[in-house]
């Protein structure tokens, strides 16, 4: 019985990750041409994304980023539920590079992995706009708690000329800078 759910659970996985992939034809997931991991990794502060169960009502959301001693990479999302003086909810995952320097493999799960995709990123490393195979997942990450009203403008404009709803995303709360 319980393999029996397990091979349920992982044939619906592959599935839809087909699915996912066939949705998306008509958008541009082509990623960054160059990654710098160490001035990536650290802590980004999430802007926006699009609604996801695993984020649900959570607030004052940051992804952090650290090498591990393996070679991959240590992902810590973790963020408040309802307030930012909610509970601290956090999930600790994994990731791992590819031959394509902006198309990461991230799991928070055992062994199933989602693409990661660095879709647009700014030259200093300021903000980056984040994106899967599948049209269901975007993400604007910032390392400041909050982005100026023309930083937003240009990266919302960048989603939407590669074929994003933009009028889906979600706009995160953040502490102010000052009280982080």
């Amino acid at each position: 019985m319980v393999r029996a759910a397990i091979l349920f659970l992982v044939v619906s996985v592959f599935i839809s990750c087909g699915q996912n992939t066939q949705k998306n034809s008509g958008m541009d997931v082509s990623t960054v041409k160059a990654l710098d991991l160490d001035r990536y990794l650290g802590t980004w502060y999430e802007i926006a994304r699009f609604d996801h169960s695993f984020e649900r009502n959570l607030e004052g959301v940051t992804a952090t980023y650290s090498m591990r001693g393996d070679g991959k990479i240590k992902v810590v999302n973790q963020g408040y539920k309802g307030s930012l003086d909610g509970e601290l909810k956090r999930a600790v995952g994994k990731a791992k590079l590819t031959s394509d320097p902006g198309k990461l493999k991230v799991s928070f799960f055992w062994f199933f992995y989602s693409d990661y995709l660095v879709l647009e990123l700014d030259t200093d490393y300021r903000w980056v706009l984040i994106g899967s195979s599948s049209p269901n997942y975007l993400w604007i990450l910032s390392r400041t708690p909050q982005l100026d009203e023309a930083t937003k403008q240009h990266i919302l404009d960048k989603a939407a000329s590669r074929g994003y709803d933009t009028s889906k995303l979600i706009w995160v709360k953040q502490k102010p800078e000052s009280s982080q």
